[in-house]
């Protein structure tokens, strides 16, 4: 899935002071360490009840490490926040030469978009638990993020329709109503429910599209018994 410049670049945070500038292979390494402690203990306790203490000892380091890497506990929770409203918004970001069918790109950005929220679970969510936690700085960015796919969305619908693929009224409503499918999985999707992430992905998918007015696709014919005719 592509993504363009504008979109992937991600709100400056302050300053940085006698911390990490340039990323490396081995920054990487243990940034990324910070971040999966930080992401379990944010989904157990939600932000509040999450210490930059309890981070620390969760890795068994010091309050220096995880310092030299961010700046503290809210710009932790915003960079495991910001990579899947990258991916997640990104979802429309098709090649400039795909001349597929209006429909067919919708229905593949849902799907992806779908697909993202899922696959970035649990921090996926935590914009929709705990929207009140993040700066004006960063929700504006991430508002800029929902715009560059709304206003890729819409116009595929509008075409769409007029291709005779789906029926709506409204296009901004339907792509509303649409996306809110994927939006409402922080309350109820869980890891360990009887259908696996793809098949969440697939049946969300099929029903967002026939929200948006394309025909229900026709059921398997069973094989009939054996020694009868089939209907």
């Amino acid at each position: 899935m592509g993504r363009t410049l504008e979109t992937a670049r991600k709100p400056q945070a302050a300053a940085k002071r006698g911390r990490q500038r340039a990323t490396t292979a081995g920054t990487d390494v243990q940034r990324e360490r910070i971040l999966r402690v930080a992401e379990t203990l944010f989904a157990a306790q939600g932000y509040a009840q999450t210490t930059i203490e309890q981070i620390v000892r969760a890795l068994g380091v010091t309050k220096p490490f995880v310092y030299y890497y961010f700046k503290d506990k809210q710009e932790i929770f915003e960079t495991l926040s910001w990579r899947p409203s990258v991916e997640c918004f990104t979802a429309l970001d098709f090649a400039d030469l795909d001349d597929r069918r209006a429909s067919e790109k919708v229905r593949e950005g849902l799907q992806r978009l779908i697909r993202a929220t899922i696959a970035n679970h649990p921090a996926a969510f935590f914009p929709y638990r705990e929207p009140q936690v993040y700066r004006a700085e960063y929700l504006a960015a991430v508002k800029r993020l929902a715009n560059h796919f709304y206003d890729r969305l819409v116009p595929l619908l509008e075409q769409a329709r007029r291709d005779g693929d789906l029926d709506f009224r409204d296009a901004k409503l339907a792509a509303l109503a649409a996306c809110s499918l994927p939006g409402f999985l922080y309350s109820w999707y869980r890891t360990d429910g009887r259908l696996s992430p793809e098949a969440v992905t697939d049946e969300l998918t099929e029903l967002a599209m026939r929200l948006l007015g394309v025909a229900a696709r026709t059921p398997p014919t069973a094989n009939p018994p054996s020694g009868s005719s089939p209907p």
